[in-house]
């Protein structure tokens, strides 16, 4: 099986070079025309290589003569397989070719790929080689330049330059083989002043087809002379290119007629037009169509705006914008980014890549963009944008190319492939521009880039960029070099040879995919677009030796793809590209013109059976599907389009496109004169009545269609359409309102109707039983909005109108309107109110009779706030209230009540009932006793909850106290009770405003109030009362709340005086020794007891109280002693004497005044030794009245007289001090001490104290006062105790600190001050708090804290009181 040919050879071997695109714009597709003059019959041509191919002969169709005059006939010109090697190219180069979107692209020109060079020896055929110049400036005329006169002439014509190129240009290849004919050489001229190309013509042993793009310089044609052969024609070939397409489009390009060419003067030869078939993706039209008109089908262009290439380096950034107008779309189109054939980009957004959609709605276009961000080497190549919308479908191609940031270049190779009047060996065998023009050598800087190790390294696509990049122009002769050095390959583990670059083959055809493995053994896998292939018909695995083959049958346009093996880790591509032939039209389509109704049959013959063709009226695709008026029918070669029913519509250019070419014909279709005989007639028809409607037409056998307000009826159940010939009936069994209205009858195939008016009369009714409402009453919801709506029937349509009470409710209304309507009648009410609750009548009248109906319309809305709250009545953390309903309940039953509360001082409302309240009191609890509280009660019914009512009057939840305790009598007289009795144990936040004694005579139930006003006193005398009479007594604490419960005394109570001995009762620190400062006060109070009120005396040491000096005041049950200022005359004993009758009772009480002492006396140093004094003294004179409890002795040096305290509380008379420095002399003074304090003075030594050197010197070390400072410190913490109520108890708790802390008691965190009940010790340290005979009021949480300088402590217990119980 032969070889496969590259993606660059054609399937006979022949290879080709692709031109590349010109850099201003798309090169359009020219048209050839030949002109043939006989060459001077000496010089024989030289033939080398083999003998010419047999070929096939294509007759010129004018023959014409030569510029030279010469008549003798022309040589058959020969053009073999043009339009197949067209297709073969622009198969191949389709990949390449650039869109019309993007900028063009140089050529692509793979290492495969020869110079093209054209040698002539012996042309014994003629070679013809066609150039095909990018659209050219301004036309010059053209310059032939041909060597030697006996060697054939070539006129070179170039028409002025086309308007802009279309955006698909394609070149035209035209493929001559070797014939007997004259060498013709075709050149078209390039815009002037650039260098010459020069094009040397020479035999190949094969034709040789070859299209190339010059760049913009002069064209020199250089024609070796061949031996003389026998006179031949001179052939002029004309290139003229076509006008652009009137649109753009990816997937085609439409073929238009060529220009006319210019006018031909006396000089000019005359021409032999050869006309090539034009493509364009495979599309186009034959040659003998070329000259008609063809109509240019609407393309589906969806974009208008395309994105457009661009280059960027390496780093940067670019947009591409895409723009679609919305102006006909109903939804948003989709639009899919892709690069090359299939990378989807929606899946590659990233960092590097972002998709952005955006919406104008003023402009209605649609913009998409694609934002490449910091672009990347890899990310050049080629762009696809595809816009689908329905059965519309756009794209467009553009291309990014990302650059390298410039480097310099290492190695100069430019130099040997420049154009330059040296003809270098490495310079090429085409540089002839040294035998036009001389020129030295342009000398360049070495560059600093190997380009040859560029070179080896790139794919053969990229050398002609590489060689632009560095500006090498000699491109042919770089690459003559280039392949005599062999490019160094890595030499595969795996593989001993890999696939081929690419494949090509047929559609239809096999092609054999051949790799030869270095291991047999390895495991081998075949992949098709990176997807495995399994052993199918279409693939089969074959395996010879160490060569392993896939083969693909029956090749179609889906194998075409890239296809890769992969022999353990490595892995060698390919491509495969399947060439489809193209389908030629072999006989036309013949013109039809016939009347409606008639029968047309277009026929046309392609050159392959089973081609996929297209049927096209006026350039659009005729639709074929079931329902369509058109059929297609095939039969071999053959192919038909079948109208069987002609009408008018069907005149127009019916085409058959084939891919090879395209055959139209006209279709003309006339119209039969129409008559009509009897017009329709306008009727009136009752409603349910038949209805039956009847013209006549001629001619008879023409079928019509009725229209009713310009919609077609169809036949049904109830109507029936008839024809009996020329006779068109249209019965309806039943009228009804929707038959009413403009009849038409359209005869088809003819522009004339027959109209009539159909009157449909029906009396008005109101269909109430729509609205699904009970009882006709509609319900709604006040502040909202109001639309019934009541169907209404009625021909003609029946005027309404609405009605609430004698008010009629117009359609202008600004809240309440009503509005009619053909088929219904609407009330409106914006915002509902109460007040629009009623009924509401509507009438109907029309020509047919009237009709009435009623609307109930109920307006419901939350309620009416109640009523203000009233507070009945106040607990402790209670009370109890209650409100009337509201006035108003919204059309709605009351379903039940919320309840608020809030602080007189606060603004936040808090709910107290989450399940409705059904009735009009409540009791709100857990209140706080003593602050003020207001309540509101909301009303709630099905529709809502309605506003709060207005707050209630500040109260206050106050609770009575509990009742007194320890009621007891504490005096009776003949006509008094005197009764005594304690707080009571619980208060509360209310206070005790006093108390209400109340008694009664025992055996009555008839209480009675003593004190009028309350006593705030825990005793009071019942005054007025009946000797000898028995009474019961009971006291009430009153407070804001109320009364307590009572107290009563449990026995009655004889009013009758008793006499009771006296007895004092000496208070415990009073039976001591009671000790005043001098200067303090002094207030004893000594209670006793007697009845009557005893007498009371006092003595001092036996004799009468001095009252000026000590004041004395007594009460019925105490004296006091008072001394505003004691002095030291005031101690001594005072006798006390209370006398009741002829009981008597005393009582000593010791008082003691005491004052600083004196200083001590005779203090005098007794001895000297070392470091040591010893002292000595005596007691003081006076001792302030108090015992000398100590001295301080202190020392002073003589040098400084600072006195330093040596000893503290000493209690003798007499001391050594020790450790007194060598060699200082001291002073020394002793205070005396009593309990007062220290005495103000002391009394110093007279002499002083010199401690004297002994022998050596002692240097007394330095020492640093410890620093006894320190925060305080609780070293035993308070416990928690337990208390007898009415029994003193004593919290106690050591604290240590420097400098002594204050101590601050407290109770539940609040500083116990100035509180009788509370007495507080501290003595070195101990701290005491003594709670006289507490209540359980006084349990709570005590605290001790300790405060100094450095700090505090703090220490907390727990004491609960409980109360006794009683037996």
């Amino acid at each position: 099986m032969p070889e496969p040919t590259k993606k660059d050879e054609t399937p006979n071997g022949e290879k080709e070079s692709v031109a590349p695109d010109s850099s201003e714009a798309p090169m359009p597709t020219p048209e050839i025309s030949l002109e043939v003059s006989p060459p001077p019959p000496e010089q024989p041509v030289e033939t080398e290589g083999k003998d010419p191919q047999p070929i096939e002969v294509i007759k010129p169709v004018q023959p014409e003569p030569v510029e030279n005059g010469s008549k003798e006939p022309e040589p058959e010109a020969v053009v073999v397989g043009a339009k197949e090697q067209v297709e073969s190219v622009n198969s191949e180069v389709k990949e390449e070719a650039p869109s019309p979107c993007s900028p063009p692209l140089p050529a692509t020109v793979k290492e495969e790929a020869e110079p093209v060079v054209t040698e002539v020896n012996q042309p014994p055929e003629p070679v013809v080689t066609v150039v095909t110049p990018p659209p050219p400036p301004p036309p010059e005329p053209v310059v032939t330049d041909v060597t030697q006169p006996p060697e054939p002439v070539v006129t070179v014509v170039t028409p002025p330059p086309p308007p802009p190129p279309p955006p698909h240009p394609e070149p035209v290849v035209t493929e001559v083989t070797q014939l007997p004919e004259p060498v013709v050489t075709v050149v078209t001229p390039p815009p002037p002043h650039p260098e010459p190309v020069v094009t040397k013509v020479t035999q190949l042993p094969e034709p040789v087809v070859t299209v190339v793009t010059p760049p913009p310089q002069p064209v020199v044609t250089l024609v070796t002379p061949p031996p003389p052969p026998p006179p031949e024609p001179v052939v002029t070939v004309q290139v003229t290119p076509p006008p652009p397409p009137a649109d753009k489009d990816d997937d085609a390009t439409t073929n238009t007629p060529s220009p006319p060419p210019p006018p031909e003067d006396a000089n000019t030869a005359k021409k032999l037009s050869i006309e090539l078939p034009m493509w364009s993706l495979g599309e186009g039209q034959a040659p003998e169509d070329l000259d008609k008109p063809v109509d240019t089908p609407p393309l589906s262009s969806l974009l208008i705006e395309r994105p457009q290439g661009g280059s960027i380096t390496v780093g940067g950034d670019i947009s591409f914008v895409a723009k679609v107008e919305a102006q006909d779309l109903l939804r948003k189109p989709t639009i899919k980014w892709f690069k090359g054939k299939w990378m989807d980009l929606a899946s590659k957004t990233g960092k590097h890549l972002q998709l952005k959609e955006t919406f104008d709605r003023r402009t209605k276009i649609h913009t998409f963009e694609m934002h490449i961000i910091k672009a990347k080497d890899n990310y050049a190549g080629n762009y696809r944008c595809e816009v689908t919308y329905k059965d519309k479908f756009d794209s467009c191609s553009f291309d990014l190319e990302v650059k390298e940031l410039e480097q310099s270049q290492s190695v100069d190779i430019r130099s040997a492939f420049k154009r330059s009047s040296e003809g270098h060996e490495d310079a090429g065998d085409l540089d002839f521009s040294g035998l036009l023009k001389h020129r030295e050598p342009k000398q360049d800087e070495t560059p600093e880039v190997d380009v040859w190790e560029i070179l080896k390294s790139a794919r053969p696509d990229q050398y002609e960029k590489i060689a632009f990049e560095y500006g090498i122009t000699d491109l042919r002769g770089l690459l003559k070099r280039l392949k005599k050095t062999k490019k160094e390959e890595k030499k595969s583990e795996a593989f001993a040879k890999k696939l081929d670059p690419a494949y090509q083959a047929d559609k239809g055809g096999k092609i054999r995919l051949v790799v030869d493995l270095a291991d047999p053994t390895v495991e081998l896998k075949w992949y098709k677009n990176g997807q495995e292939i399994r052993p199918t018909p279409k693939f089969i695995f074959e395996q010879k030796g160490t060569q392993r083959i896939l083969v693909i049958n029956n090749c179609g346009l889906n194998d075409d793809a890239a296809y890769s093996v992969a022999a353990g880790e490595e892995k060698c591509t390919t491509e495969l590209f399947v060439k489809e032939l193209p389908v030629k039209i072999t006989k036309g389509i013949e013109a039809v013109k016939t009347t409606v109704n008639e029968r047309i049959e277009l026929e046309c013959e392609v050159s392959e059976e089973g081609a996929q063709v297209k049927w096209c009226k006026n350039g659009v695709e005729v639709p074929t599907g079931p329902r369509s008026r058109y059929r297609v029918k095939s039969d071999g070669l053959k192919h038909w389009l079948i109208i069987d029913d002609a009408s008018k519509e069907d005149t127009g250019t019916f085409s058959l496109m084939a891919s090879g070419g395209t055959s139209e014909a006209k279709v003309q279709v006339e119209l039969k004169p129409l008559k009509i005989i009897q017009d329709l007639q306008d009727m009136t028809v009752l409603l349910g009545q038949p209805l039956k409607m009847h013209c006549e037409i001629f001619p008879g056998n023409v079928p019509g269609r009725w229209y009713r307000n310009g919609q077609l009826i169809q036949s049904n159940d109830r109507i029936n359409i008839l024809q009996r010939a020329k006779n068109h009936r249209l019965e309806i069994v039943n009228s009804t309102l929707h038959d009413a209205g403009d009849y038409t009858f359209v005869p088809e195939g003819y522009s004339q109707s027959l109209c009539a008016k159909i009157h449909i009369v029906d009396p008005p009714r109101v269909h109430l039983e729509s609205l699904n409402f009970p009882d006709n009453t509609v319900t709604i919801v006040a502040g909202n909005k109001l639309r019934v709506e009541i169907p209404i029937s009625g021909e003609p349509a029946p005027r309404v109108v609405w009605m609430k009470g004698e008010r009629v409710i117009l359609d202008s209304g600004h809240r309440v309107r009503a509005e009619t309507f053909p088929d219904h009648t609407s009330l409106t009410i914006d915002i509902a109110e109460k007040e629009d609750t009623g009924n509401y009548k509507i009438v109907l009248q029309n020509e047919a009779g009237e009709a009435g109906a009623s609307v109930k319309v109920k307006v419901v809305d939350i309620p009416d706030p109640p009523e203000v709250p009233l507070v009945t009545e106040v607990g402790g953390d209670w009370c109890s209230m209650t409100w009337e309903p509201p006035i108003y309940d919204g059309g709605s039953p009351i379903l039940g009540y919320f309840i608020e509360r809030k602080k007189k001082q606060s603004s936040r409302w808090m709910r107290l009932n989450f399940d409705l309240n059904k009735e009009t009191t409540f009791e709100p609890k857990k209140m706080i006793e003593g602050v003020p509280y207001e309540v509101r009660v909301f009303a709630v019914n099905a529709i809502g909850v309605s506003k709060p009512s207005e707050p209630s009057k500040a109260f206050v939840p106050l609770a009575v106290t509990s009742e007194p305790t320890m009621l007891v009598v504490d005096d009776v007289t003949d006509t008094t009770v005197t009764m005594k009795w304690r707080p009571p144990d619980t208060i509360g936040a209310a206070g005790l405003d006093g108390y209400l004694v109340e008694y009664c005579i025992e055996g009555t139930d008839d209480w009675r109030v003593t004190n009028k006003e309350l006593t705030e006193k825990t005793k009071y005398t019942i005054t007025g009362l009946p000797p000898e009479a028995k009474i019961l007594v009971r006291v009430r604490a009153i407070n804001a709340a109320g009364a307590s419960t009572p107290r009563t005394l449990q026995h009655s109570i004889l009013v009758k005086e008793v006499i009771e001995p006296p007895k004092i009762r000496i208070p415990r620190h009073l039976k001591q020794t009671y000790t005043r400062k001098v200067g303090e006060a002094v207030n004893l109070v000594i209670p006793f007891m007697g009845k009557p009120r005893p007498k009371v005396s006092w003595l001092k040491e036996g004799q009468t109280v001095d009252p000026t000096q000590v004041t004395i005041r007594n009460t019925d049950c105490d004296s006091i002693i008072f001394i505003r200022k004691a002095e030291r005359k005031h101690s001594g004993m005072y006798d006390m004497k209370v006398e009741v009758e002829n009981h008597v009772d005393t009582a000593i009480v010791d008082i003691q005044i005491v004052d600083l002492p004196g200083p001590p006396q005779c203090v005098k140093i007794d001895e000297v030794w070392g470091g040591n004094v010893a002292l000595d003294w005596t007691p003081p004179k006076d001792n302030g009245n108090a015992a000398i409890t100590g001295y301080t002795i202190q020392k002073a040096d003589k040098k400084t007289m600072e006195w330093y305290t040596c000893i503290e509380h000493y209690h003798r008379t007499c001391i050594t001090i020790t450790e007194l420095v060598v060699g200082n002399e001291y002073y020394f003074r002793i205070y005396s001490e009593n309990m007062v304090g220290l005495s103000e003075g002391a009394t110093q030594t007279k002499d002083s104290a010199l401690i004297v050197k002994e022998g050596m010197q002692l240097k007394n070390p330095e020492y640093i006062d410890h620093d006894f400072k320190e925060p305080p410190k609780f070293t035993q913490p308070l416990i928690n105790t337990f208390a007898i109520a009415g029994y003193n108890a004593t919290l106690n708790c050591s604290v240590r600190a420097n400098p002594r802390p204050k101590v601050i008691w407290m109770k539940n965190k609040i500083a116990i001050i100035d509180d009788p009940r509370y007495r507080m010790f501290s003595n070195q340290g101990v701290c005491t708090l003594e709670i006289r005979k507490p209540s359980p009021y006084d349990g709570g949480m005590y605290s001790c804290k300790a405060i100094n300088d450095l700090g505090d402590a703090l220490v907390e217990c727990k004491l609960e009181v409980k109360v006794p119980t009683q037996d």
